[in-house]
């Protein structure tokens, strides 16, 4: 599928997920409006009932007009032209609501005119469910003398529960807008492994096109039955071969070790072992073919800086080697000049900080969480003057995470990046 057919679909089906949300919600928004229409008209016309219930009982005449006013989406006022009695009123808001099918958690209070306030009445649960009664302030209205006020403080819930079908609908689309998220997510991922693989073959042609051209060569150099006579020629090139015949052994040895980590084949050889002696053994030979030129491009250094007091630490030694040797290789592959690297050690609470740092090109900020991933390679168009498969940093993280240690990196453009190693100390 082409980059162009693959903007093409999401494109059009973004339109069409986002169409079917504006609508969903204009239609849950317009049946929401409903219903709070149907919920004001019902609650007026109880409210009207019990005014005239409680009107027939005092034997007074209501009020002309304006017996019921709603004073904002969840309050109203009755208008009543006599005194009301409490218990009376609450009595009737009970079977009123009732009979028109509100079950909605009320309160109410009455106007005192003596005191000139609204007198709390009570609250009234339909739920059936343990909720925290809080006093209400009910607010007082100036324009009538006798009045009682009805507050519905879960209105909008109450509201919001009686569309269920909406709600159920609203859930479903939820879960199709989910999925079609994982979809782009998936098919985003497919396309960037596709491309790591097409990286993958590209690299590996590069890595492996060398040192077999180098084979090749010697092998003919080789065949030739005059270099019998030339016996530093001949030990020249039988030494090509075996270093290139090593260094394909090493790549390979490299893709196996990956695998049997991601299929959790790795059995670690614990040993108890002083970090500082042991980073000055395994980084010997390295040290000194950096000082004579024999890595890289030009003659560098190998520093050691050890401050950590307690260096004692529990790990695999093989594997250990393999993580410096990959983090010391590529501080070298990735130096434009003469390679200057540090190994030093710090003490940090209950952890021991293993760093590895370097004067190389550095790393941009963008790429510090997928430098560790298989295969990955910062881009360098079509240039592929550094060797390698994208495969040693991810297998140092693996490393890294089977000893259960923690990983870091701090890097600046030009100047260069370090590791930093965070192994845990037992007290």
């Amino acid at each position: 599928m082409t980059n162009r057919t693959l903007r093409l679909i999401i494109i059009l089906a973004t339109i069409s997920i986002l169409g079917i949300v504006v609508t969903q919600v204009y239609w849950v928004r317009r049946a929401f409006d409903l219903k709070e229409r149907q919920f004001d008209q019902t609650v007026q016309v109880s409210l009207q009932d019990i005014a005239e219930k409680i009107s027939a009982f005092n034997k007074t005449a209501l009020p002309s007009a304006n017996v019921v006013t709603q004073v904002s989406s969840d309050y109203y006022i009755v208008h009543i032209n006599d005194i009301i009695d409490a218990n009376l009123l609450e009595h009737y808001l009970k079977i009123d609501f009732k009979k028109h099918q509100i079950e909605a958690d009320f309160e109410y209070g009455i106007y005192d005119c003596t005191t000139e306030k609204m007198v709390y009445g009570n609250y009234v649960n339909f739920s059936n469910q343990s909720v925290e009664k809080s006093k209400t302030e009910l607010p007082k209205w100036d324009k009538f003398t006798y009045y009682f006020g009805v507050y519905f403080p879960n209105r909008a819930t109450y509201l919001a529960s009686e569309m269920e079908i909406w709600i159920f609908s609203s859930l479903i689309l939820l879960v199709v807008v989910i999925f079609f998220g994982y979809t782009l997510f998936a098919i985003f991922e497919q396309k960037r492994l596709a491309e790591i693989q097409k990286d993958f073959i590209n690299n590996m042609t590069h890595e492996f096109k060398t040192p077999i051209a180098t084979i090749a060569i010697s092998a003919d150099v080789l065949s030739s039955p005059t270099i019998i006579e030339y016996p530093e020629r001949l030990q020249n090139y039988v030494s090509i071969i075996k270093n290139e015949n090593t260094r394909l052994k090493n790549q390979v040895e490299r893709v196996l070790q990956l695998a049997k980590v991601e299929q959790r084949e790795l059995d670690l050889q614990i040993e108890n072992i002083d970090l500082h002696d042991f980073i000055k053994e395994a980084t010997a030979s390295f040290a000194l073919k950096i000082k004579e030129g024999k890595v890289g491009e030009k003659a560098g250094e190998l520093i050691y800086d050890f401050k950590a007091e307690k260096q004692r630490i529990a790990a695999d030694k093989v594997h250990l080697t393999n993580v410096l040797y990959n983090l010391i290789d590529n501080a070298i592959k990735y130096c434009e000049k003469a390679p200057h690297i540090t190994i030093s050690t710090h003490q940090q609470a209950n952890s021991l900080l293993l760093c590895i740092k370097d004067n190389g090109i550095g790393i941009p900020e963008k790429y510090y969480k997928r430098i560790f991933e298989k295969f990955f390679r910062i881009p360098t168009g079509n240039l592929h003057n550094v060797k390698g498969f994208g495969l040693g940093l991810n297998y140092v993280k693996s490393i890294v995470k089977a000893h259960k240690w923690k990983i870091n990196i701090i890097s600046k453009l030009d100047e260069g990046t370090e590791f930093v190693l965070e192994i845990p100390i037992k007290a």
